[in-house]
């Protein structure tokens, strides 16, 4: 069966992109995912010209095309954000930490949440995320999680909590 294959050995659940063999199983693409990290902003001037019944469906088609990549196995995580003006951006200004209410930059599309995908590259990466219809609210900025500092800080966390037990 094709699902016993692809949990046996392979990272990726079949997608559209994916294809099947004869004989029905499954062949998953041998190169290694790359994981992504999509920044999605948006304009808030929008959502604050929208009823709520239309503010709460538009959410909706963002929930159902997100339910869409954890069934393809591209989800890996994820956050929604408050608005900007509950946040507080830090600045080092003559050598002391300075705290400024709200976003760092004046801007009409503010930062409004992230999702870390997991895609073979770029170009499917974009594939994927040009479907989204958080799209329609402002841009969303894909770029590569940077692997190798992670696994810097994935040791520096091992090593943190070895040190506590």
């Amino acid at each position: 069966m094709p699902g016993d294959f692809f949990s046996a050995q392979c990272r990726f659940r079949p997608a559209l992109l994916d294809y099947w063999v004869e004989g029905g199983d499954f062949i998953c693409f041998l190169e290694q995912a790359v994981k992504f990290i999509c920044l999605g902003y948006a304009d808030e001037a929008k959502f604050a010209e929208m009823s709520e019944t239309e503010c709460r469906a538009s959410m909706e088609k963002c929930f159902a095309y997100d339910d869409e990549l954890r069934r393809g196995g591209y989800v890996l995580g994820g956050e929604a954000l408050q608005n900007a003006r509950n946040g507080v951006t830090l600045r080092m200004r003559n050598g002391r930490v300075a705290v400024t209410d709200g976003p760092f930059a004046e801007t009409k599309e503010q930062l409004g949440g992230l999702l870390i995908l997991e895609a073979r590259d770029l170009n499917h990466a974009i594939a994927l995320m040009s479907k989204h219809p958080g799209v329609g609210f402002g841009p969303f900025e894909i770029r590569p999680a940077d692997e190798e500092i992670n696994a810097l800080i994935a040791a520096r966390d091992e090593a943190v909590n070895r040190a506590n037990i």
